[in-house]
C-alpha cells in the first residue's frame, strides 16, 4: 500500500505565488494495474507558465508539471523497475502510470550530471533554446544573437547555445544581479531593461559590428513559429 503525498492548488494566485495558496494531501493509490507502473518522483518542475496554466484549475486540484521520477513497482515490460523516466505527474510524490506519456532519460546519463537536467538544459526548455535558435531563427554561427528575458530556462540556454557556435550574445535581464549571471555565463553584453532610460540607446554598442547579421531571440522567434510568418533575415535588429 503506497500513500502519495500532493500538493494541490488551495485557491487561486493573487499576485505572486504564496505557500498559503497551496495544500499537501495524502492519498492511497490503488494497487497496479497489468500495462502500469509506481513512480517515485525524483525532481518536480516550478516553471513560469504555471501561474498562467493554474488559473484553469479548480481548486483543490494537483499542480500540473512534470517530474523525472523512478520505477519502483512495474507490471509493464517497457519499463522495468528501476528505469528512469520524465512523467507528467504534476506535484505529487507518487503516481501511477500506463506508461503512454513516459520518456525514458538516457539509459547512457553520465553519473556526473544530475538527473534534474532533464526538466531543464538536456529536457524542454534546451529543446526550445536549441530547435528555436537553428529551425526557427536559422542561426548558422558568427551571428548576432539579442535574448530577451536572457536570464530565464530557455533564454540562458539559447545565449549559451549560440556563443558555443560563435555567435555574438546580447542579453536583457530584469535586474542587475540577473546582469552579472549572465555576463559570467559568456554573454559579451547584458542589460537591465529596467534601470536603463533607453533601450535603443543601450543598445548602441561601441562596436558597430557587433550588429551584422543579428537575430532576436523571443519575440521574434515567436512570430517566425507562425505559418504565416517569412523566415528571420541577417541584419533585421529592430526591437
Amino acid at each position: 500500500m503506497v500513500h502519495a503525498k500532493s500538493w494541490t492548488l488551495k485557491k487561486h494566485f493573487v499576485g505572486l505565488p504564496t505557500n498559503s495558496d497551496f495544500e499537501l494531501k495524502k492519498v492511497e493509490l490503488p494497487p497496479l494495474k497489468d500495462g502500469e507502473v509506481l513512480l517515485e518522483a525524483l525532481y518536480f518542475t516550478v516553471d513560469p507558465y504555471m501561474r498562467i496554466m493554474a488559473k484553469s484549475l479548480k481548486e483543490g486540484d494537483m499542480m500540473m508539471g512534470e517530474q523525472v521520477a523512478r520505477v519502483v513497482e512495474s507490471k509493464n515490460s517497457a519499463f522495468p523497475t528501476g528505469t528512469i523516466v520524465v512523467a507528467p505527474s504534476g506535484w505529487a510524490t507518487h503516481s501511477i502510470s500506463d506508461g503512454e506519456k513516459l520518456e525514458k532519460v538516457l539509459a547512457e546519463w553520465p553519473d556526473t550530471l544530475p538527473l534534474s537536467l532533464a526538466l531543464g538544459t538536456v529536457g524542454m526548455p534546451g529543446l526550445t533554446a536549441y530547435f528555436g535558435l537553428f529551425d526557427i531563427c536559422g542561426v548558422k554561427g558568427g551571428e548576432t544573437v539579442l535574448v530577451s528575458v536572457a536570464a530565464g530556462a530557455v533564454g540562458s540556454v539559447v545565449g549559451q547555445i549560440a556563443k558555443l557556435k560563435g555567435c555574438k550574445v546580447v542579453g536583457t535581464a530584469g535586474s542587475d544581479e540577473k546582469v552579472a549571471w549572465l555576463k559570467k555565463h559568456g554573454f559579451d553584453v547584458a542589460i537591465n531593461y529596467k534601470t536603463v532610460k533607453s533601450l535603443e540607446e543601450a543598445l548602441k554598442h561601441p562596436d558597430e559590428e557587433i550588429w551584422k547579421n543579428c537575430y532576436m531571440w523571443g519575440h521574434l522567434c515567436i512570430q517566425q513559429n507562425r505559418p504565416t510568418s517569412p523566415r528571420p533575415t541577417p541584419g533585421s535588429h529592430h526591437l
